[in-house]
């Protein structure tokens, strides 16, 4: 199984609550959520490691949430860096809040995600 394959997996049984379908478009997975918002999920088949969490709310309140380790030079401040968090819009970047595993990471992001929706 992929790892895609495995966070989908992971999406519709421990996130059911919140998870209303899951898709693959292309090299991504997109995961739709109960509020209309969505998180697209990208995971490398070539670099090991190397993936991203993108949770696109802008159409409900103007927020977006990206977690990711793509060594962007602009957040090499950050002390998580290559792993930053885009909090609340592109340019909010702080220290990374999740474990640096991409199962555990995406967990903690989608739990995330159930708390926002929450609010």
């Amino acid at each position: 199984m992929n790892s895609l394959e495995r966070l989908r997996r992971i999406a519709e049984v421990e996130f059911a609550a919140i998870v209303v379908q899951t898709d693959f478009l292309g090299a991504k997975m997109r995961v739709m959520l109960a509020d209309t918002s969505y998180v697209d999920v990208w995971a490398s088949r070539k670099l090991s490691g190397r993936f991203g969490f993108h949770w696109e709310r802008q159409h409900l309140n103007g927020h977006i949430y990206r977690y990711d380790n793509f060594p962007d030079t602009n957040w090499s401040g950050v002390s998580t860096f290559p792993f930053h968090f885009h909090d609340g819009d592109q340019n909010t970047v702080v220290a990374a809040p999740f474990a640096p595993t991409l199962e555990q990471d995406f967990r903690e992001f989608m739990a995330f995600a159930q708390r926002k929706m929450g609010d």
